[in-house]
């Protein structure tokens, strides 16, 4: 009965995505909240993507599309904890940076660095979904953000951000882009290194991101440049001949919004990747920030533009939105098939067998201390906590709107002081919100480190007593205000402390590059225990206009 009752659901959810007017339009950000440095590929007529994860574990999120604008997440390039343990001290923003991903003779291929441990490295897979392979590290690879190209002899070549000549400290941010053969299938360079350019002016800095491409016989180098803040953009270098020389096309920067200043809705636009549809029309994929009262509270997100490819002067020149020159926030959409997807479920009633691909740990949990039972997500509490560089008993989903709602019902109790269970917005350790349920109070907690800098201690800026095993946690977010609840039921939810300022998670004050998340928490705080906190369900639910 069940198995009917399912494909008549699975029926007629498809049947009202197929009824779904196709729109001439679209709206950015494509992947909203915490997804930057996105990198693309074309298979057929199917669209995939990566993105930068840092130390969140599973690592690397790959969505699929049809029509470039609705994306469904589909697996992690990192979903064993044995195929690299993120380990703990591994720093905020340190991790997964920066992947591409890319597609030859029936193989997928992801390459990337884990930044503060083994370096660049080497995953593959016949399915994009998984398994994806233990991780192939490349030996003598310096530097950040690597890349795969293959050449028409079918010879492959590895491009990556940082310098092989010896001349890192001639000016102040001097970076670069080498390259070098690669056998993608063992991870080995081959040859030697070349550097292709510091950037595309005599004082460029932080040349990095960088994609090779071959159009019309020539060579097209795209590369980030300028830090992935303010004055962050897109340069193109074209050459005649692989190995050079590359030389920085008169266009440049070919993409950006350095020039709009801090105030523009959209800014710091940049790291791109280029894609050609079955139809041969260009569209670039890459990242930016949006501002909420002059804050970035979503970290970078993924955008889409359209590109036509020209021929100038300096030889194949990209040109981004034709007649506009910046991201958009709506534009018509790319000439493909028009391919809905459905939308990710605001509530996760825990009824599954496994976890949805939306939740995320901190770092790789050392062994399995939580567990879906009786349509309940249990926690194990551990001793670890969130204000040290560790994996702690956390499971949190991204954010994805500038104003939400989110609330989750805990049963949990416990006579011991150190013992507590509850909900989390966290952006780093330094920078966070706990609502937590200790042995006899409800507790708001703000914890605060300005600019990644100097001591920091949890606060407890609001408590009332409480002695009931079950709970309801909420908390309202409204551009950069947040308001915390707790209650029995739904429908008898009190405030516990005064509207708080959500800007202690954005970019401008808890800076770096990951994003915010937010999501369920059990902590023994230091000391062993056999503890469990029941969690019925998490319900996290746009509030935007």
């Amino acid at each position: 009965m069940n198995r009917v009752f399912n494909i008549v659901i699975i029926l007629i959810l498809s049947l009202d995505l197929q009824a779904q007017t196709a729109l001439k339009s679209f709206k950015n950000p494509i992947l909203s909240g915490f997804y930057p440095d996105p990198s693309i590929c074309r298979v057929g007529d199917t669209y995939y993507m990566v993105n930068s994860s840092f130390e969140w574990f599973p690592g690397l999120p790959i969505h699929r599309s049809k029509d470039l604008v609705n994306w469904e997440k589909i697996g992690h390039g990192l979903h064993r904890p044995d195929q690299i343990v993120y380990k703990d001290g591994l720093r905020n923003s340190n991790g997964i940076f920066a992947p591409t991903i890319r597609y030859r003779n029936g193989t997928f291929y992801i390459i990337t660095t884990m930044v503060g441990q083994k370096g660049n490295f080497i995953i593959t897979a016949k399915n994009p979904e998984g398994p994806w392979s233990d991780p192939m590290w490349i030996e003598n690879a310096p530097g950040i953000d690597p890349s795969l190209f293959w050449d028409d002899d079918g010879r492959c070549y590895y491009t990556g951000a940082g310098i092989v000549d010896g001349t890192q400290k001639e000016w102040p941010g001097k970076n670069g882009v080498w390259m070098q053969e690669i056998n993608p299938d063992k991870g080995i360079l081959l040859g030697e290194k070349k550097q292709l350019t510091y950037g595309h002016a005599s004082n460029a800095r932080w040349a990095e991101g960088p994609h090779l491409y071959k159009i019309d016989g020539e060579y097209m180098l795209l590369i980030g440049e300028g830090g992935t803040g303010e004055y962050h953009a897109v340069t193109v270098f074209n050459s005649k001949n692989l190995w050079g020389p590359y030389i920085p096309n008169h266009a440049n920067p070919v993409m950006t919004h350095r020039h709009l200043g801090k105030t523009h809705t959209i800014g710091q636009t940049g790291h791109a990747d280029l894609v050609q549809t079955q139809n041969g029309d260009w569209w670039s994929v890459m990242l930016a920030k949006r501002q909420v009262d002059g804050f970035v509270t979503l970290a970078r997100e993924t955008f889409l533009a359209e590109v036509i490819m020209t021929q100038q002067e300096s030889g194949i020149t990209p040109i981004f939105n034709p007649g506009k020159g910046l991201l958009q926030k709506e534009q018509e959409r790319p000439d493909l098939p028009w391919t809905p997807i459905p939308e990710i479920p605001h509530r996760d009633e825990f009824d599954k067998e496994v976890l949805g691909l939306e939740w995320n740990f901190l770092r790789t949990p050392k062994h399995k201390w939580y567990s879906l039972n009786n349509e309940q997500l249990i926690i194990d509490l551990q001793p670890e906590t969130l204000t040290k560089l560790v994996n702690p008993a956390y499971i949190a989903q991204r954010t994805r709107h500038f104003s939400y709602q989110a609330n989750t019902k805990l049963s949990f109790s416990t006579r011991k002081i150190n013992e507590k269970a509850g909900l989390v917005i966290y952006r780093r350790h330094g920078n966070n919100f706990q609502l937590l349920k200790t042995k006899k109070e409800i507790v708001l907690i703000k914890v605060f480190q300005k600019n990644n800098q100097g001591k920091f201690k949890p606060e407890i800026i609001a408590s009332v007593p409480y002695n009931k095993k079950d709970v309801l946690f909420k908390v309202e977010i409204s551009g950069i205000e947040a308001q915390f609840f707790y209650g029995e039921t739904e429908n008898d939810l009190k405030t516990i402390g005064k509207t708080q300022d959500y800007t202690l998670i954005s970019d401008e004050v808890a800076q770096r590059f990951n994003g915010v998340y937010i999501g369920m928490y059990a902590t023994s705080s230091g000391e062993e225990s056999k503890n469990k906190a029941f969690f019925d369900w998490f319900e996290l639910e746009s509030q935007d206009n």
